[in-house]
């Protein structure tokens, strides 16, 4: 008889490695800049903790309910085509959500060297002067002055009408607030007349009108000026156009991620339903570097990209439009990979009360449930990472090059040192390298807090291969370890999904108030303090438990065979006697 095809082991991983691939190009494409993006559209740290704690809260507890509806009614296929058309279009929608912010001012891609801005009103004229940073000022063909109607912007009291500043990655900040808090170094031009010639703009606030009354309502008024120290400036934004850019990033969000979060766990579950028809679940552990390799990839290729067809692609509007088409285009490829991924036809029977089993064995196990708070609290204070990093980078000059390969040399750090979990769960317990973990992770957000330079922030990167990948090492050893027989994978799932998920929503939630009340460097200088103060609490109480051991039986099979006995003398020695026997005895 012919082999049935259905059953084809290695065309079935050889399909599975390609949709990881591609599956981590198509999500390194947005989800790391996605923040970046929310920010150049107008919206502050508070509106986008919660734009990014709702998808956090909708990835988390709705993609389980679809994947245990695509399984009850055998559309796991049809879920994964679905998904992956349907984000196409929804991705796009963001590029068609209005800027709160109208005041922007924009390089155009048409060769001019003209700063552009709208809706100007009477009152400040913002004095654009376009210098050449080689030769002569009057020979050089950069040599710009305009002038602009700038509604609202005021300095504060002390503080100079001319502000300069430079930036080195081809575009003006999106806000005269965002020039105020970008370093100043060399800025080199994006249009095509300009080629070849550093140039410097320089900003003078020309008063026009006289400021208003202190009990005025305009943008004179004290009391509507924002900013951190006295060092922001403060601009009159329109209350409607923020709220309606709110509203509508809020819904387009929502919409997308109720149609992308299903994909991954039904991809996960079909496969390994898969190969455990076959006994062959061991060649699933090895799939997960394929996809941090197209995360690699996509995440470098992407911020080289937005660099070079941003500019022509929009000529109005917020920067990062590359990012939405870049994900269409590469979930267009997963949607043709998704046609051929295993799926199987015959399903086993398994109870549909794993998850309400798996969380009754978290609360009866102690040492389960400090994890499950550990995992909590790494969730949230890992989302103010994701949230607001780039915010941070960006302030301090960096672009989105130099943010993309900062993400690269965390994921090539978990990459590098895989070879090392064997060895270093052998030789540590599962607490201390959690506390590495969480050690390594405190000490890079103390780092981000004092950031000096646009490079500044790459060499910690490197930590996050033990603040990240060992530490989810230790979680998963600990939840085999603790698990009972088959319950392993809902065990898991409930940590990184529910657990892991609903930590990265709280942080969201809170981070953008804190960030809007304080600063940044406040923030992740405070999440150091949380981390550490939690590792010495779980340390405690670690050490209180009673240790126990239980003995797992798929590890007892293992043993050779002439550590058991068939006599009735060696009965008493035998390995599954004994088991029995300590489990009864429980």
């Amino acid at each position: 008889m012919n082999a049935n095809p259905r059953w084809d082991i290695s065309r079935a991983l050889g399909v599975a490695k390609l949709f990881h691939l591609v599956c981590g190009v198509r999500e390194a494409c947005v989800t790391p800049f996605l923040t970046l993006y929310l920010r150049q559209l107008g919206l502050a740290a508070p509106w986008v903790g919660i734009l990014m704690g709702t998808k956090h809260l909708i990835a988390a507890f709705w993609a389980p309910v679809c994947a245990f509806l695509a399984k009850s009614y055998r559309k796991r296929r049809v879920l994964l085509i679905g998904s992956l058309l349907s984000s196409v279009g929804a991705s796009l929608l963001m590029v068609l959500i209005p800027a709160a912010d109208k005041n922007r001012m924009h390089l155009p891609c048409n060769g001019s060297s003209g700063v552009t801005s709208t809706d100007a009103l009477p009152g400040v004229t913002l004095r654009v002067n376009i210098t050449s940073a080689q030769g002569p000022a009057s020979r050089h063909p950069a040599n710009r002055t305009a002038e602009v109607e700038m509604p609202g912007f005021r300095n504060p009291p002390g503080e100079s009408d001319r502000e300069t500043f430079r930036d080195p990655h081809g575009y003006v900040a999106p806000s005269v607030e965002g020039a105020r808090t970008t370093s100043q170094v060399l800025l080199h031009p994006v249009t095509s007349g300009l080629k070849d010639h550093p140039w410097e703009v320089t900003f003078e606030m020309v008063k026009t009108a006289l400021p208003l009354l202190p009990g005025g309502k305009g943008p004179g008024n004290p009391a509507n000026l924002s900013g951190t120290k006295g060092k922001a400036w403060a601009f009159d934004l329109s209350l409607g156009g923020l709220r309606w850019t709110f509203i509508l990033s809020l819904g387009s969000m929502a919409f997308w991620e109720l149609l992308a979060a299903p994909l991954e766990q039904v991809a996960d579950d079909s496969l390994y339903e898969y190969l455990d028809f076959v006994d062959a679940t061991d060649r699933y552990r090895s799939l997960w570097v394929w996809r941090l390799l197209g995360m690699l990839a996509g995440v470098c290729g992407i911020a080289a990209l937005v660099g070079q067809l941003d500019c022509f692609l929009m000529n109005s509007g917020p920067l990062g439009v590359v990012h939405f088409y870049g994900y269409s285009v590469v979930s267009t490829l997963a949607l043709l990979v998704s046609i051929f991924f295993p799926v199987p036809i015959c399903q086993r029977w398994e109870p549909s009360y794993k998850s309400v089993k798996a969380l009754s064995i978290v609360g009866s196990d102690p040492r389960l449930i400090l994890l499950a708070f550990t995992v909590v609290l790494t969730g949230a204070i890992v989302s103010t990472v994701q949230n607001f990093l780039f915010w941070h980078m960006k302030d301090h000059g960096s672009g989105e090059l130099v943010m993309g390969f900062s993400v690269a040399l965390s994921l090539l750090g978990e990459i590098l040192l895989h070879p090392f979990k064997t060895a270093l769960l052998r030789k540590l317990p599962r607490v201390g390298l959690v506390g590495l973990g969480l050690s390594c992770l405190a000490g890079q957000l103390l780092y981000y807090s004092f950031l000096w330079s646009w490079w500044s922030v790459l060499p910690v990167q490197i930590l996050s291969a033990i603040s990240n990948g060992a530490l989810w090492w230790a979680v998963g050893a600990s939840v085999e370890d603790l698990a009972t027989p088959r319950m392993e994978r809902a065990l898991s799932a409930l940590f990184r999904g529910h657990f892991y998920g609903s930590g990265c929503s709280l942080g969201s939630f809170v981070g953008g108030f804190v960030v809007m009340r304080f600063s940044l460097a406040v923030l992740y200088q405070a999440c150091c303090v949380a981390l550490l103060l939690w590792l010495a609490l779980l340390l405690s109480i670690q050490q209180r438990l009673p240790q126990e051991r239980k003995i797992k039986y798929s590890k007892l099979l293992s043993m050779e065979v002439s550590d058991t006995s068939d006599s009735e003398q060696g009965t008493a020695r035998d390995w599954l006697v004994k088991a029995m026997r300590e489990e009864h005895s429980d």
